[in-house]
């Protein structure tokens, strides 16, 4: 995807191989159904609209995101929709970055913010990212969007 390959030669050479690193771990690990976009500006893994064809918020144009990721300013951001409001994945995420990582994570509703490359828990992001798969997280999203 050549827009993918555009977004990937931005980021900071700092952080460029640690990036590169994590979408390849996302890639590789998501289970099967999702799709490769380059959305809101990020590298986004999405249920495609012929799965789903509701679209995020009831927008029939806009594919429901999953995960997506973004190199920041200060930081590599990976958004994970499916831990926000799933308080098992989230406790069982908190609980193993704890035991995993040296440093307290930083971390929002749904971004998960890794700030230093040398800590990031590869082998913990590929668990995360087969957790899922793409009917459980449509039947969360529809829970969740029902509240």
């Amino acid at each position: 995807m050549e827009l993918i390959g555009e977004y990937l030669e931005q980021v900071d050479e700092k952080r460029r191989e640690a990036f590169e690193r994590l979408y390849r771990i996302v890639k590789e690990n998501l289970p099967e159904g999702f799709e490769e976009v380059k959305m809101y500006g990020m590298i986004s893994f999405v249920v495609p609209l012929e799965r789903y064809p509701d679209g995020y918020l009831n927008r029939m144009n806009e594919p429901l995101p999953f995960i997506s990721l973004a190199s920041q300013k200060n930081h590599i951001a990976i958004y994970h929709m499916g831990i926000m409001g799933n308080e098992s994945l989230l406790t069982w995420f908190q609980e193993a970055y704890a035991q995993q990582v040296p440093t307290k994570l930083n971390m929002g509703k749904s971004c998960i913010r890794l700030t230093n490359p040398k800590h990031i828990p590869y082998d913990l992001i590929v668990e995360l990212v087969q957790k899922m798969t793409v009917d459980e997280w449509i039947a969360q999203y529809e829970r969740f969007k029902g509240c």
